[in-house]
């Protein structure tokens, strides 16, 4: 019990120490002032929700056992974040134009947030059909490359050939067929969760033991049962791990696509704070980014274990 209270206190002496950084150095002057102590704000923010869970662990094993697990790991993330901000904001090591304090950085997502959340949604908008489209296609292609050998033979040159090109080489032929950029947009997001999902998908179903497939024809199932019941249970571990690759290509797909031609969307927003040197926007919308994919990863992990119950915890995130 008292190592457990040792390390539940280290997060709030972190805070504290930030805190007293933030106020005890003097500013370097090179800094843009902003309105009010937004880094402090988002001290105070992270330690009231940090207390709270430390009092619900008295009462409840399970936070007991996280804030033990992970209090040593958030005390070093907020040592890290103060010695970001005091070497931005107290010094003049680095450059202020290129690397701007977090209490810019902050104050751009605070004070910006409608604008933003308009521009998350309207990403989310273009991953999500252009994700609906990949994944199922993929899924699709995967299941005929895997099941049918006479499918494989014509498929498989094509698919070698053309899925390990990188999406972004296909933005200008893709800008110039599709008539909108809409359009061209989604193409190119399905087609980066595509090639993985149709390799991890055909690769899982090849890799069912054949003797299910004779047990199952044995006992008098059709070519239809086999593939739902048999092929598709068997190859769902690999089919996520497609999913899982599709995930992180079509975001980098979706920076890609957003800052060529855009006029909406958090890698348009990036690109646009770039181009009139607002670093600091640019790091908030790769936080928002970091923090996007960080979240649909972990949705994803989550539905993984509950469809893959005898694998839960095989592969963590």
């Amino acid at each position: 019990m008292k190592k457990y209270i040792i390390k539940s206190v280290l997060p709030i002496v972190a805070v504290l120490l930030s805190i007293a950084a933030y106020y005890g150095l003097s500013d370097s002057g090179k800094q843009k002032a902003t309105v009010h102590p937004y880094y402090v704000y988002l001290m105070l923010i992270v330690s009231g929700i940090y207390i709270v869970a430390v009092v619900a662990s008295i009462f409840v094993k399970k936070i007991r056992a996280i804030i033990s697990g992970k209090a040593p790991l958030l005390t070093g993330l907020i040592i890290f974040i103060a010695l970001i901000n005091t070497v931005t904001e107290k010094t003049t090591m680095l450059p202020t134009l290129y690397f701007p304090s977090l209490d810019r950085i902050i104050a751009i997502i605070y004070e910006q947030r409608i604008f933003l959340l308009e521009n998350i949604f309207s990403s989310l908008r273009l991953l999500i059909t252009g994700f609906i489209w990949g994944a199922t296609t993929g899924f699709l292609t995967g299941l005929a490359l895997g099941y049918n050998k006479s499918v494989g033979y014509w498929l498989n040159p094509v698919t070698k050939f053309i899925g390990p090109i990188p999406t972004t080489a296909w933005i200008p032929l893709a800008l110039s067929v599709f008539p909108t950029t809409n359009g061209a947009n989604v193409f190119l997001i399905a087609f980066a969760v595509w090639f993985p999902v149709t390799l991890m998908t055909s690769s899982g179903i090849q890799s069912t033991n054949q003797v299910h497939f004779e047990v199952s024809s044995t006992l008098g199932a059709s070519t239809l049962y086999k593939v739902i019941h048999v092929a598709i249970p068997s190859a769902m571990p690999s089919i996520f791990l497609g999913i899982f690759y599709g995930t992180v290509s079509s975001f980098a797909t979706l920076m890609a696509v957003e800052m060529n031609g855009n006029s909406s969307g958090i890698g348009w927003y990036i690109n646009w704070q770039k181009q009139v040197m607002m670093y600091d926007g640019v790091y908030a919308g790769l936080i928002i980014i970091a923090v996007l994919c960080s979240l649909i990863l972990t949705l994803l992990f989550k539905v993984r274990d509950r469809i893959l119950v005898w694998q839960k915890g095989v592969i963590k995130w």
